[in-house]
């Protein structure tokens, strides 16, 4: 199982083990990442689970669907040329060790 790594906004980190085929936001909501609110439960009908992919990481991922593009223009923080929603990061193989930075806020 890969493990990826949640950073806080006050550098504190948590590291969870995702099964492959899942999604980064259920992981970090099944081992209470603060910060990752997720109220759509992963739907794409919300923005509360927004993450800063690690920029060393960011090559790892696809690119944002359009559907999910615009819903990150409404995220809550600030909008980076790395924010993703953890909703549509499905985990593989080739995220083993990948750090996300979670934003100051959801909300």
């Amino acid at each position: 199982m890969p493990m990826i790594a949640f950073v806080q906004p006050d550098g504190s980190r948590r590291e969870v083990q995702a099964p492959v085929g899942t999604s980064v936001m259920k992981n970090a909501v099944l081992n209470d990442v603060p910060g990752i609110v997720a109220e759509c439960g992963g739907s794409l009908m919300c923005a509360t689970c927004h993450v800063y992919v690690d920029p060393a990481d960011a090559h790892r991922v696809p690119p944002p669907d359009e559907d999910e593009d615009e819903m990150l223009e409404v995220a809550a923080a600030e909008r980076r040329e790395t924010s993703r929603l953890s909703c549509q990061l499905t985990v593989d193989d080739g995220l083993e060790g990948m750090t996300v930075h979670v934003p100051e806020g959801q909300a």
